[in-house]
């Protein structure tokens, strides 16, 4: 165990030394392609909940064809059972309970075919097959006028077929460190804790040279002086350099807007803890790092005043859950939030210097229409996304259509601010560049103002809510 611990430090104690020496902007396979100086300072990911591209951008697609080369929602969809289905345009607001287990999702691409939905609980024929279809432009007024204003990408996959647990490592991890990403669960022979990370006491799939097992849902470091790395047992899953471990070593600044805190005064888990990213990685959770979890809620006073750090990540938290547009939640409150982030971005010091991504963790699982391709590293992708990229250096108007994941968002990170890459996926990720114009207006662009956000009253339905939904299993 000391030698594991010692061997893990020096590591990280080389990892630190090549990113201060300066070669962290050479990729592991090339370099990154030629762009003009970035005037990005501040890079801001809002990660919502539980969509496909399909169920919010497919009928948008449909009313503007030249934004969408693959096409819109389709008229009809055949499934594996022989049922032609209609999609539904008229989804209602608070969003289907359907379910997003690793299986699901596996069962619902069936090698490619993308006809595997009516298997999914809560989409069999019973229901209609209600993950076939999406919402209207009219239904999320604030995604519509910044899709519509700015720029989108419509080939963003999942990283893998996971939820929300293996879908909140990606943006920090190039890899899933072995893990299937399905949400973790209680086991008999451990306490159960707050949360799904280092501190639940849950296990989860994992993958290694023994097979299938369920392990710690913990991304460990031996090196911070905790039993097991922070694990609440022992585990084979390693230990993996983070996004937050190259900004750090850069001296650039990060964090993570979530749900820091575990559980309420009351002593409930808090809404959106099982989310915030840190408590899933023990260096995170359990050093000096935690000091840079804040509560999501924080975030659109700190845009507003101009103290974005260099990265942030926003996933709601707290009060802010109840906006995730996660199964069970209103879309109406969520685009109100979505609106809220973005206008705070827009509106604050920060813009001119500013690109924010728009996207959702895992499908949800909604329909979606493409199949999803390889990772490099071999590992096939999930389903794909919607992502929107905000920014006055996004192409306006622009459909990038450069297949990517979420990876690419990372290794757009490490390519603006000369950061090592973290393994082969984002040191071979497509980085969004072509949805940029960072020519200023001399490059054939003027910069892109702010687009005006709008605020609904909800829908009676959406007073009603249930927060607890947020914790199923899948």
């Amino acid at each position: 165990m000391i030698r594991w611990r010692i061997l893990a430090r020096l590591r990280t104690v080389v990892f630190l030394c090549v990113a201060a020496l300066g070669l962290a902007g050479l990729a592991m396979t090339g370099t990154a392609s030629a762009q003009p100086p970035s005037p990005i300072k501040h890079i801001v990911v809002l990660y919502l909940e539980n969509h496909s591209f399909d169920s919010l951008l497919g009928f948008w697609c449909d009313e503007r064809p030249q934004r969408c080369p693959d096409g819109g929602m389709p008229v009809t969809v055949k499934l594996s059972n022989g049922a032609v289905v209609i999609p539904s345009s008229n989804e209602p607001d608070i969003v289907p309970l359907v379910d997003h287990s690793v299986a699901s999702q596996n069962d619902a691409i069936d090698g490619g075919r993308m006809d595997g939905w009516w298997q999914i609980n809560g989409c069999d024929p019973s229901t209609n097959y209600a993950c076939v279809g999406g919402w209207t432009p009219n239904q999320q007024p604030n995604l519509t006028r910044l899709a519509d204003n700015f720029a989108i990408s419509d080939h963003t996959f999942s990283m893998s077929n996971s939820p929300s647990w293996g879908g909140h490592l990606y943006p920090v991890l190039s890899n899933m460190d072995g893990f299937t990403g399905d949400n973790p669960v209680p086991v008999g022979e451990a306490h159960q804790g707050p949360g799904w990370g280092c501190d639940s006491n849950k296990e989860t799939n994992w993958v290694g040279p023994g097979g299938e097992q369920m392990v710690p849902s913990c991304i460990p470091d031996p090196a911070i002086g905790r039993p097991f790395g922070g694990a609440f047992e022992a585990t084979p899953a390693n230990f993996e350099q983070t996004l937050m471990d190259s900004l750090t070593a850069a001296n650039l600044t990060w964090t993570i807007f979530g749900a820091p805190t575990a559980r309420t005064p009351s002593g409930a888990v808090t809404p959106g803890y099982w989310w915030d990213i840190c408590p899933s990685i023990a260096e995170c959770l359990y050093t000096g790092q935690k000091a840079n979890n804040l509560p999501s809620s924080q975030f659109v006073s700190q845009a507003k005043a101009g103290n974005l750090p260099n990265f942030s990540i926003v996933t709601p938290g707290g009060p802010d859950a109840a906006f995730s547009e996660h199964n069970g939640m209103s879309m109406t409150s969520g685009d109100n939030w979505l609106g809220q982030v973005a206008n705070a971005v827009m509106s604050g010091p920060d813009w001119r210097s500013t690109a924010l991504f728009i996207t959702w963790d895992d499908c949800g699982c909604f329909y979606d229409q493409i199949p999803p391709g390889t990772n490099p590293d071999g590992t096939p992708q999930g389903p794909r996304v919607p992502l929107v990229i905000v920014s006055p250096y996004a192409r306006q108007g622009y459909t990038d259509t450069t297949a990517t994941t979420f990876v690419g968002i990372l290794s757009f990170v490490e390519h603006t601010f000369g950061l090592r890459p973290l393994g082969t996926n984002d040191a071979q990720a497509y980085d969004f560049s072509n949805a940029f114009n960072f020519g200023g207006g001399g490059g054939g662009q003027h910069l892109l103002k702010p687009v005006q956000m709008v605020q609904r009253p909800l829908p009676k339905d959406a007073h009603h809510i249930n927060l607890a939904q947020l914790r199923q299993d899948t």
